[in-house]
């Protein structure tokens, strides 16, 4: 799939550990497919389709999920410094549940901890709240895990509610729409679904609907 162009993974047959890292840290996973994986202390390890030479790392950070590894297995950012001698910015922490980030079409745009784009619907209403997202539909728009207001980042905690659908399941909703995950997106930072039918839109930091792109 996508996913799997974009981020290869790292093949464990023939790999050696290069200076500075310690042969022990590093093992095998078997894949779905048969093959195995090489992993350093654990973790699954993959290439970036877009780091093109050597010492590009611009995968590093992508979809607040994808990061460069440190010699010991760790994250590359954890304990880096800036140029005033902090800590980066939210080094070690854990992904939030529900943030802004800059797309580059887009502009600002809303992510569940995945980094996946989180849209709404034109045949929804926020009030009186409905769902026109029902039956088939399902199968293409996931609705949205409801998530804790006080954790979201760069978004007003006051945009983020939840919705009970009709089959008693909740979901998320932003500015009182109920927001959903598009299956056709399938790597962190896709905004596949943008403006799709004319009814589907991506949502901004201040839970309006973004204009279809073009």
């Amino acid at each position: 799939d996508a996913c799997a162009t974009l981020w290869p993974a790292v093949p464990a047959d023939g790999a050696q550990a290069p200076a500075g890292i310690d042969a022990g840290l590093l093992g095998s996973v078997e894949r779905s497919d048969g093959t195995r994986q090489l992993t350093l202390a654990g973790w699954p390890v993959y290439r970036y389709a877009k780091d093109t030479k050597p010492g590009d790392a611009k995968g590093e950070g992508v979809g607040g999920t994808w990061h460069a590894l440190a010699a010991d297995g760790g994250k590359a950012a954890d304990g880096e410094e800036t140029a005033d001698g902090e800590e980066a910015a939210d080094a070690g922490k854990e992904s939030a549940p529900l943030s802004a980030v800059n797309d580059a079409k887009l502009g600002k745009l809303m992510v569940d901890a995945q980094g996946r784009t989180l849209y709404r619907f034109g045949k929804d209403s926020a009030w009186p709240m409905k769902f026109g997202c029902l039956d088939a539909c399902l199968n293409t728009w996931k609705p949205a895990e409801p998530v804790e207001a006080e954790k979201a980042v760069g978004i007003p905690a006051g945009l983020v509610g939840s919705v009970e659908r009709p089959d008693g399941t909740r979901q998320l909703t932003i500015d009182c729409w109920p927001v959903y995950l598009f299956t056709g997106d399938t790597a962190p930072g896709q905004t596949n679904g943008h403006g799709l039918q004319g009814l589907w839109f991506a949502v901004d930091d201040a839970g309006k609907k973004i204009p279809a792109a073009g």
